[in-house]
């Protein structure tokens, strides 16, 4: 069904009306489109007096949204995003194109960035863009492809391809521990660094190690990375993957605590999907992880 041409606005006010919005300035929306300031304000009032609601408030010398404003924001958001990817694939070739890729930004910079090269030179014809996001989120408002996810197949309506699963080891400065500890129970003996998306990760590796005794709280991070850099200033033993780890194992920036490792609570998965074509992009890359995967 045809929607009557009084409610689609022109894209060059949606687009106005999206720089206002984010820059909370027409003054500084124009600058960004190369366009007046008279202009932009044209813009605005046209969009308003069209959909008849009110978008905008001046608060001082700046804009903000309305609540109207802000509810119609993310869907022109969406839209401009969506309507750019669309003209994006449409100038790619239908044998390659653009893979907009989340990532999350441990195993993508310490796993997946490496490898990247391989599949640039095997695959030409596709474009990687890589973006972070921490959790899972909903394909339908998004513009990516595919993501990689952590944990089990308990992501609604995605398809899933299993890369490898977490395997932590207990690491620290070099001259926090001289030699690999044997005994499990000596590493309370130092600070135990924690990751706020893992809670019962040193309770589940000692576990693993066949210690049942409480782990004491310790110093909390929200990303490996951060936890890596405490750890390699003697702030404590950090349980890093594996995969995370190798790097600082190998400059001598980290050395092991333990010689034990053990699988942490889930596996890594390129997921995608179910509602939508396979675009060829997804489909070369998909193969060329599941190799590398293997």
């Amino acid at each position: 069904m045809s929607v009557p041409r009084r409610y689609l606005p022109s894209t060059s006010a949606l687009v106005a009306f999206e720089a206002v919005a984010r820059l909370g300035s027409a003054t500084l929306a124009a600058a960004e489109l190369s366009l007046t300031q008279s202009a932009i304000s044209r813009q605005l009032k046209t969009l308003e007096d069209q959909i008849g609601v009110s978008l905008l408030r001046r608060e001082g010398r700046g804009l903000s949204l309305t609540p109207k404003g802000q509810a119609y924001m993310r869907d022109v958001r969406a839209i401009l995003q969506h309507l750019g990817q669309a003209t994006v694939s449409a100038r790619t070739s239908t044998e390659g194109g653009t893979l907009d890729l989340a990532i999350l930004p441990a195993f993508g910079m310490h796993w997946l960035a490496p490898r990247l090269r391989d599949f640039a030179r095997k695959h030409p014809e596709v474009t990687v863009n890589l973006s972070t996001r921490l959790a899972p989120f909903d394909f339908r408002t998004s513009v990516f492809d595919a993501a990689i996810h952590f944990g089990r197949e308990d992501w609604p309506n995605v398809n899933y391809l299993r890369l490898l699963p977490e395997t932590v080891a207990p690491v620290c400065a070099p001259s926090l521990i001289k030699e690999p500890l044997t005994n499990p129970l000596d590493l309370f003996q130092h600070d135990l660094l924690h990751l706020d998306t893992r809670p019962r990760g040193w309770s589940r590796w000692m576990g693993a190690m066949g210690v049942e005794k409480d782990v004491p709280p310790g110093m909390v991070f929200d990303q490996f990375s951060t936890m890596a850099q405490a750890a390699i200033h003697g702030m404590g033993i950090a349980l890093l993957p594996t995969f995370f780890a190798e790097p600082y194992l190998t400059s001598g920036q980290l050395s092991l605590a333990s010689q034990h490792s053990s699988q942490s609570i889930g596996s890594y998965y390129l997921v995608w999907p179910q509602d939508r074509a396979e675009v060829p992009a997804l489909i070369s890359f998909r193969q060329w992880l599941a190799a590398q995967a293997d």
